[in-house]
């Protein structure tokens, strides 16, 4: 499958948002909000990244990163998520690419790191693992919430994304 990884434009917000609702829906919820996430961090200008994945020219996936700030303060570090691939394409590699080039684009652009809630599982082939000292009130666990230092060092102190994260449907 040759997947083409590039950053969205105004004419596919409507496919993103129809992706990233189906990609969500049973997962956690009958009513998810993660495509409302999207639009929201879209509407305040918080979407430093959003990538699209294509396969013979139609969309079939998106992954967002946007700025978190470490005990109220911007350190230049950023939010992955969320990423959303068609419920009849996941699990064929299209979810992992769009991470690894969006994570890379992230260091390109200087960024010291970037942090997650999900699953370990899944999110530590790209090297994302948990930190002590950096914590994310919502998470259900510790392990949950995870962080990709690009740098050395990492912050200590408790998360927090934008507030489109905290919307309700």
């Amino acid at each position: 499958m040759n997947i083409l990884i590039r950053a969205e434009n105004p004419q596919d917000i409507e496919e993103i948002s129809r992706i990233t609702y189906a990609a969500f829906l049973g997962k956690f919820s009958d009513h998810p909000t993660e495509h409302l996430i999207v639009d929201g961090l879209r509407e305040a200008d918080m979407l430093t990244l959003s990538l699209v994945a294509e396969v013979d020219g139609k969309i079939v996936g998106h992954v967002a990163f946007s700025p978190v700030t470490i005990n109220n303060e911007f350190m230049d570090w950023y939010g992955l998520g969320p990423v959303s691939v068609s419920p009849e394409l996941q699990k064929q590699g299209i979810g992992s690419k769009l991470i690894r080039d969006g994570l890379s684009l992230l260091k390109e652009r200087g960024a010291k790191g970037c942090v997650l809630e999900g699953s370990p599982t899944y999110y530590q082939r790209f090297g994302f693992k948990s930190y002590a000292g950096l914590t994310y009130h919502a998470s259900p666990a510790p392990e949950f919430f995870m962080a990709l230092p690009f740098y050395d060092e990492v912050p200590t102190g408790s998360v927090e994304y934008h507030k489109a994260f905290y919307i309700s449907a």
